[in-house]
């Protein structure tokens, strides 16, 4: 009886290890995933700054300018263009923000977006879903910035400098319900249009808005391929054309590195080099000033 059951217990361990084995033989390998296209931002107070038509540009006379320190950026739209000639929308559109008309006119809606800080990703999408092909130039929408800036205050005499957040909208027009500044938060329920801001300083939380037309939006294709006036749509070219097969094995990582090199601009009221808003310093300029893009 014991010999029995010893054989049989043999039996069944044998059983378990050959169902183990022709398991192990016939796993079907697991399937690679899909490559994606990925896109994260740069932020570079060493680029070269650009003016509207992708010449580099010096500070204009009676202005003030600093490189502020980013906390984040949004985009709103992307899209890979063939050519110098390949106009606005009719490019690989790959990504377009949720809009609505809760504020009346159409505007990006703020509480879609999703803003991400220095070398983090903004954007990826299967490589599948772009359409192959060879592609010369970027265009990336921006919407929301969020940066740190330096200014001058003036206690009982004395001058001190202290650093403020200021949360910008550069897009064409943005409905926003609230939105946090560092630890304050605004509540708006309204569209704004392109160069609304608010500052956040230890004393209190001023807005503001900025000139229409005043944001700089560097398009190197101004001749070929113009962009609506108003638009935040920054266009750059890649160091080397990105070429789609549909045959990618690896993702493809994009590097769309953003000029903030003197981004913050201000007509000077006070004392040149230094921005004092208490006396009078009027922020006229938040756009990016130039994007390289590679991969």
């Amino acid at each position: 009886m014991i010999l029995r059951k010893i054989s049989t217990l043999a039996l069944v361990l044998i059983a378990i290890v050959i169902s183990s084995c022709k398991d192990d033989d016939n796993n079907d390998p697991v399937p690679n995933p899909s490559p994606n296209l990925v896109f994260k931002f740069v932020f570079d107070s060493t680029q070269v700054r650009l003016d509207a038509f992708g010449n580099p540009a010096s500070l204009p006379s009676n202005h003030g300018a600093q490189s502020p320190k980013f906390n984040k950026m949004s985009a709103h739209y992307i899209e890979l263009a063939q050519g110098p000639f390949t106009l606005l929308g009719e490019g690989e559109v790959l990504y377009h923000n949720a809009e609505t008309t809760a504020g009346g006119a159409t505007a990006i809606d703020f509480s879609k977006s999703v803003p991400v800080g220095n070398n983090q990703i903004f954007y990826s999408v299967p490589i599948k879903d772009v359409a192959p092909g060879t592609y010369e130039w970027l265009r990336v929408s921006l919407a929301y910035q969020n940066y740190d800036v330096e200014f001058r205050y003036n206690v009982l005499g004395v001058d001190y400098d202290f650093n403020g957040t200021l949360a910008s909208f550069i897009g064409y027009n943005t409905y926003v319900s609230s939105y946090k500044i560092k630890d304050s938060t605004v509540v708006l329920n309204a569209n704004k249009l392109q160069g609304y801001w608010a500052f956040e300083t230890l004393y209190n939380v001023t807005q503001g808005q900025a000139p229409a037309g005043a944001t700089t939006v560097p398009n190197p294709l101004f001749n070929s391929s113009p962009i609506p006036q108003g638009s935040c749509v920054v266009t750059g070219d890649f160091q080397n054309p990105l070429v789609i097969t549909g045959n990618e094995t690896q993702n493809i990582v994009v590097t769309v590195s953003l000029s903030t090199n003197k981004s913050f601009e201000w007509l000077e009221n006070s004392t040149p080099g230094y921005y004092e808003p208490a006396l009078g310093d009027v922020v006229v300029d938040m756009g990016v000033r130039g994007m390289q893009v590679g991969f």
